[in-house]
């Protein structure tokens, strides 16, 4: 189902060809939230756009889940007020899988929903991303880490101490400690959980990390013909490389905490980038994630009482 200027979408469906598919039908609408739109003023304002429509099918049980890849601060918004947070969960958070040295995916969470994080928060994040390994991955008894400066549990601020001291006490979690920066891909922890601030700095600079190399490695082809040789005999084992890394296969952030399922994808996302985000949903929807973290939660809170 697709929520937006109808006209548009029909003629945009047409040139693809796919515009006579039996499944697809449309909600129009004549508004819509644009990147530069605040959260507050889209949530407010925005009430006939084609972001609110999705989200309040959702809540309506019309579709199981929405997949946006508009202004992510007003689909954070939109969700939390139409969705709601599940019992027991304060704050969504936007959690992401990562490839890792070990091939397998890591999920890192929060990646910008939520900037400030008590120790509650923390702990929540936590048991929400052990759900998604295990019910999206199929990791059992998967790996939680808390990202800080240091592996030491003298280091890291107040929360970050007290959010460590929550997770040795849980024992529904197999809590591995601190983990740091330069550990995130190293395959030590199948969850990372971080507040929102680090989380979101941290990713957007790994992703600035990956295009510095790729641009030096394309600089270094060009001006070095023996480079170009290598390149070429290389090219199956780079060609292997390239897609364990491509970043299309880990688009779509999923934000959890709510009773409904929204991914988010990146806006300049290509097709293949945006079909993963829709996987994610689907794979959401099928794994029931919910109603998983839901019931994880409630026996967390029983545990802990």
């Amino acid at each position: 189902m697709f929520c937006g200027d109808q006209p548009l979408l029909s003629r945009m469906l047409t040139e693809a060809g796919v515009a006579a598919h039996p499944r697809i039908r449309f909600v129009h609408s004549d508004d819509q939230v644009s990147m530069a739109d605040k959260p507050s003023l889209a949530l407010r304002t925005k009430r006939d756009s084609s972001m609110r429509h999705a989200l309040d099918l959702v809540e309506q049980g019309t579709v199981q889940a929405c997949v946006s890849a508009g202004n992510t601060g007003a689909l954070i918004a939109m969700a939390h007020y139409v969705l709601k947070m599940l019992n027991g969960v304060e704050r969504p958070a936007l959690v992401s899988a990562l490839p890792s040295c070990n091939g397998k995916p890591v999920y890192m969470l929060d990646l910008g929903a939520t900037v400030n994080c008590d120790a509650d928060t923390l702990f929540q994040f936590a048991v929400m991303g052990a759900v998604m390994a295990e019910e999206v991955i199929g990791i059992r008894a998967p790996r939680v880490a808390l990202l800080n400066m240091g592996e030491e549990e003298i280091k890291g601020s107040d929360q970050i101490k007290r959010a460590s001291q929550l997770l040795q006490e849980c024992r529904d979690l197999n809590y591995i400690g601190y983990i740091e920066g330069n550990d995130i891909f190293s395959g030590k922890a199948d969850v990372i959980v971080c507040d929102g601030f680090v989380g979101n700095v941290a990713l957007k600079t790994c992703e600035g990390v990956a295009k510095l190399i790729l641009k030096r490695a394309q600089q270094g082809v060009k001006q070095r013909p023996f480079a170009a040789l290598l390149s070429w005999l290389c090219k199956p084992a780079l060609k292997s490389l390239y897609q364990g890394m491509n970043p299309d296969q880990y688009n779509g952030a999923s934000l959890i905490g709510l009773r409904g399922i929204v991914v988010k994808s990146h806006g300049n996302a290509t097709k293949d980038a945006f079909l993963s985000a829709i996987r994610q949903a689907v794979c959401e929807v099928q794994r029931q994630v919910p109603a998983k973290i839901k019931d994880r939660l409630e026996q967390v809170l029983i545990d802990k009482a």
